[in-house]
């Protein structure tokens, strides 16, 4: 990690505020010796600007002050890699430091944002509509831009960038393969489809009506769940041996899509694959030399971790251009029928000149939405998916921004927007709900700024997205086989984040190993069936045999709940269950900025305004402060805060990173 130089060692870690240790002794420091150490620290920095380094660091940089002595660190519940922060929570940077490093987050979340259109048009008869496709991804642009900015102003206030979520795939998937919604086979053949009759409209429509009104009826329950409170209940139940099949099931059904649409031309799939292995996992640690404009050095060159910030978008872009140049030589065949034909670019060029330049998303644009049973209990089984993925990314990203970790009030109001969030999906018709992104928060890593006003920009930066036209329609002019790799490597990662939940169990335990290998089997293993053999299910009642029908062939649903009464009525101790190290991560503990400064609502809503007393015991309400003393830390904090950033504030300031 950088530091100031070797006579001033206070780390970048204490920045925003926080705890740290002095010396190999671990000697807590005092309050007035922090102070002191501030006013030296920052006195040197003025005297020597250049005493910081230009190499922005990465993720895999985090831990490496450790080894260095005399370094102090920040400790949270264990957690001793925090990174470097240039800007906190409530921090401002300049404009157009915000700019960049919004577009930034933009780019970062891209490759999800556009997988869960592309993943669901198949199974909504759209494989032969690209134009459709394309107002898909702009519409799951605009409303992941408008849930974005009500998380980080009115949810749980942590900079977290909202978006499509692969939690809800697997019982759309399966709704949309009930014997009523399986798509005609006149719609599988290019030839036949004429994409602007009204027959084939109407087919994909009613597709995507029942998915939203599926979507709207399933909301309202993590509406209720967050707003009530209800999920601090919930999470005393539900530990690693739940989490881990249930999300690894997201990711493992999907090998068929993934194998689908890679095996179109392997080359091609192969040749994304490797680009992204070799950026993201290679190549992430070297810096890229990239020019550079500040106030005082003027042109000059800098370091940046492009390949760790973007190795998806390069290696699509890369993919995309080989993609290209292999059309106009025609080394793709021309025939529809040859392999390798869907590789080639021009089989969707069209598109781009098709789409409109301006596309304005509105709620109903696909029509009335419908209700069934069955697809709202099969989106219901992705929500409690998703709230407990979501309640892991804020507490993994309060500790990256410099947060204390988020009190309940704080989660239950952002459970609850995170369900008026999906709300809104379905209302516009994406196809999909929204959830916090497990990646941007892995790219506060990066970045070293943990400021939310960076994310609003993000936000901004989507509803821009989502209403030129033209951005979501090149999107979908992506060959199909670059698609297929870029799904491999992403499948294989959130299978693993599943499976990484394990690392708070004891595998040694044959009781742990029965639960969850038991657990991840049938979730393969009896949709499969399920798939095949739909008539074995006959209760007699069509709406409750397409309900059990939903169900069983989600097989994140099927894992997860065994995992659930398994972890729960097997006897077990709390070490064995990894339930000790568990809740460790999910216990308050001492701030590191104030926590009405960070979690309250913005504007004075609930300190000027709304201060009536009986809205203290609205689960979702921030509480009140405990007299003067909060106020006096608050201001004392803020005070060295200010003193400490003061120089990479200056840095920042002076050098804009492309």
């Amino acid at each position: 990690m950088p530091h100031l130089s070797h006579k001033c060692s206070t780390p970048l870690s204490l920045w925003c505020g926080g705890r740290g240790e002095e010396g190999s002794e671990g000697t807590r420091l005092t309050r007035g010796s922090l102070r002191r150490r501030v006013s030296h620290c920052a006195a040197h920095y003025r005297e020597n600007p250049n005493t910081m380094n230009d190499v922005l660091p990465g993720p895999s940089m985090k831990g490496q002050g450790k080894k260095q002595n005399g370094q102090a660190q920040h400790h949270s519940q264990g957690i001793t890699d925090v990174p470097q922060l240039a800007y906190c929570i409530t921090d401002v940077p300049p404009w157009y430091l915000c700019i960049f490093l919004g577009i930034q987050h933009y780019l970062t979340a891209l490759g999800g944002l556009v997988a869960v259109p592309l993943i669901l048009a198949k199974d909504l008869c759209l494989q032969h509509d690209p134009l459709t496709q394309s107002y898909l991804i702009s519409t799951i642009f605009f409303v992941s831009g408008i849930c974005t900015l009500l998380q980080v102003l009115l949810g749980v206030r942590l900079p977290i960038l909202q978006g499509g979520t692969f939690a809800f795939l697997a019982p759309s998937l399966a709704m949309l393969s009930l014997p009523a919604w399986k798509c005609p086979e006149w719609t599988l053949n290019a030839t036949q489809v004429n994409v602007s009759s009204p027959e084939f409209i109407e087919e994909w429509q009613k597709r995507i009506r029942e998915l939203q009104g599926a979507i709207m009826v399933a909301s309202c329950v993590q509406i209720i769940v967050g707003f009530s409170g209800l999920i601090g209940f919930l999470m005393r139940f539900i530990g690693p041996l739940t989490i881990a099949p249930t999300i690894s099931l997201v990711a493992l059904p999907l090998f068929d899509s993934a194998g689908s649409d890679a095996g179109i031309h392997w080359g091609i799939s192969a040749t994304t694959i490797f680009f992204i292995v070799l950026f993201s996992q290679y190549l992430k640690n070297i810096p890229v030399p990239v020019p550079v404009y500040g106030q005082v050095k003027k042109c000059h060159v800098s370091k940046l971790y492009l390949f760790q910030i973007f190795p998806v978008l390069l290696a699509l872009s890369i993919s995309w251009i080989i993609c290209y140049v292999l059309t106009v030589t025609n080394v793709f065949p021309s025939a529809s029928s040859a392999y390798g034909y869907l590789a080639r670019t021009d089989t969707k060029g069209d598109v781009l000149s098709q789409a409109p330049w301006f596309r304005i998303p509105y709620p109903g644009q696909w029509g009335v939405p419908t209700i069934s049973l069955a697809g709202v209990f099969g989106i219901i089984a992705g929500v409690i998916s998703s709230m407990v993925e979501s309640v892991g990314d804020y507490h993994a990203c309060a500790r990256l921004v410099g947060a204390p970790p988020p009190p309940k009030h704080a989660i239950n109001r952002g459970i609850g927007i995170e369900g008026i969030g999906c709300l809104l999906a379905g209302a516009w018709g994406t196809g999909n709900g929204t959830t916090s992104y497990s990646e941007n928060v892995g790219a506060l890593g990066i970045t070293r700024v943990g400021s939310r006003m960076v994310i609003i920009v993000a936000g901004c930066v989507l509803l821009l997205m989502g209403i030129f036209g033209k951005i979501g329609a090149a999107f979908a002019t992506i060959p199909s086989p670059v698609i297929g790799g870029m799904f491999l490597v992403m499948f294989g990662v959130i299978t693993a984040v599943g499976i990484s939940n394990l690392q708070y169990v004891d595998m040694n335990s044959s009781r742990n190993l029965f639960v969850f290998g038991f657990s991840i089997y049938c979730g393969l293993t009896i949709p499969n069936w399920v798939n095949k053999n739909p008539e074995r299910i006959q209760t007699g009642i069509i709406q409750l045999d397409q309900v059990i029908q939903v169900l069983l062939t989600t097989g994140m649903f099927v894992g997860g709940f065994l995992g659930f009464v398994l972890d729960n009525t097997i006897p077990g101790s709390q070490e064995e269950r990894g339930l000790i190290a568990w809740n460790q991560i999910h216990e308050d503990s001492e701030d590191t900025v104030n926590v009405s400064e960070v979690y309250n609502f913005p504007f004075g809503i609930s300190t000027k305004f709304c201060t009536a007393s009986w809205l203290w015991h609205i689960p979702f309400w921030p509480k009140p402060e405990r007299g003067g003393e909060a106020m006096g830390k608050e201001h004392c904090l803020k005070k060295e805060h200010e003193q400490i950033s003061m120089g990479v504030r200056e840095k920042l300031d002076n050098e804009t990173r492309m």
